[in-house]
């Protein structure tokens, strides 16, 4: 991101047939290593990057993320002496994952005494981390580079079961309202961030989905927003009166105020005209929110209170999964915990004989 702008970088060329995104420098050679075993290594990363982008359509986050943790563990493979993808087997697999699993928690914790048990950030890398193991031994596999898939029988810590934050619906009119009275009173920013915690509420869309955002993905006449979600799947994504309203204000007035040469065809332009980051619509967020409730919020509390309050008030279940883009019903199915409990702390608070 440019540092004080509120932008994100430009855009990374999607990969193209023949070459993968960037892979990185290669793992660090150690004293009496095969002198081209980081080219091999450089070329297999590459190699397996182009995989993610292009057949599997992951995001370039994710790219960065598993190309990361597969050189990790190619470093790991080497220092044990092995060179070759066919070496990385289940017992390396789950020495490098345990390793990473206890550095975690040490790190954090700073000190000598006795390691404590993964906290949820340890175990959700640790989780993060087999599955990019997995994927990249899955893929050595069909590809013939080894035998077998290593990955296929390595587990991963279980993430916790914690049901998602959830703003009661008058909280979320609160903050809105916040949005709004400061968009009424400011300047094209003001409209900005006006409009984008209406979109993120009223369609439930990811922070990363709304910044993705372009003009003509708004289709006003109809209410519906085109939606380029996770895998590059698209879906089409209906708002409402609101949110048509606070989109009208920032495309009539504040759009026009910020848009430069480098603003193409953004929705959500940051102040100096460039495409909006998602970082910055994290800080918007909890700063307009900050002002009139009292817990902290994110674009995906919002998220998770629009999926709530939905199957509150009716909604289906296989609706709230198209809306949200989940790839699985029992995903979309946690929101339904998330009601029972509420229903369930109101029982328990107001009925005479609970």
């Amino acid at each position: 991101m440019v540092a004080g702008t509120g932008e994100r970088a430009p855009r990374p060329a999607a990969p193209s047939a023949g070459s993968g995104p960037p892979a990185g420098p290669a793992p660090a050679s150690g004293s009496g290593a095969d002198p081209g075993a980081d080219e091999r290594a450089a070329r297999l990363l590459e190699a397996f990057a182009e995989h993610l982008a292009v057949e599997r359509g992951r995001s370039p986050h994710t790219v960065r993320a598993y190309v990361g943790d597969v050189r990790d563990l190619l470093a790991a493979a080497r220092s044990r002496g092995g060179g070759d993808p066919a070496d990385v087997d289940l017992a390396l697999l789950r020495a490098w994952l345990s390793g990473e699993a206890r550095a975690v928690p040490d790190a954090v914790a700073g000190a000598r005494g006795p390691r404590a048990a993964p906290g949820p950030a340890a175990r959700a890398t640790t989780a993060r981390r087999a599955a990019s193991a997995r994927a990249f031994t899955a893929w050595l596999a069909r590809t013939g580079a080894a035998g077998a898939d290593a990955g296929v029988r390595l587990r991963a810590p279980r993430l916790s079961g914690a049901l998602p934050g959830v703003l009661a619906a008058g909280a979320v009119a609160q903050v809105l309202a916040a949005a709004e009275e400061a968009a009424e009173e400011g300047g094209p920013v003001a409209l900005r961030d006006a409009a984008a915690l209406e979109l993120l509420y009223a369609t439930g869309v990811r922070v990363g989905e709304l910044v993705g955002l372009d003009v003509d993905d708004v289709d006003r006449s109809r209410w519906t927003v085109r939606v380029m979600g996770k895998g590059a799947k698209e879906r089409v994504v209906p708002f409402g009166a609101p949110a048509d309203a606070a989109l009208g204000r920032w495309l009539g007035r504040g759009r026009p105020a910020l848009a430069g040469p480098r603003s193409g065809s953004a929705l959500l332009l940051g102040a100096r005209g460039g495409r909006l980051d998602q970082r910055a619509v994290r800080g918007v967020v909890e700063r307009i929110s900050g002002k009139v409730v009292s817990r902290h919020v994110t674009p995906h509390t919002l998220r998770h209170s629009a999926a709530t309050h939905l199957l509150d008030g009716g909604a289906d279940l296989r609706s709230v999964q198209e809306l949200l883009g989940h790839a699985s019903l029992a995903t979309t199915q946690l929101y339904t915990h998330v009601s029972v409990e509420r229903l369930r702390s109101s029982y328990h608070q107001a009925h005479p004989r609970a």
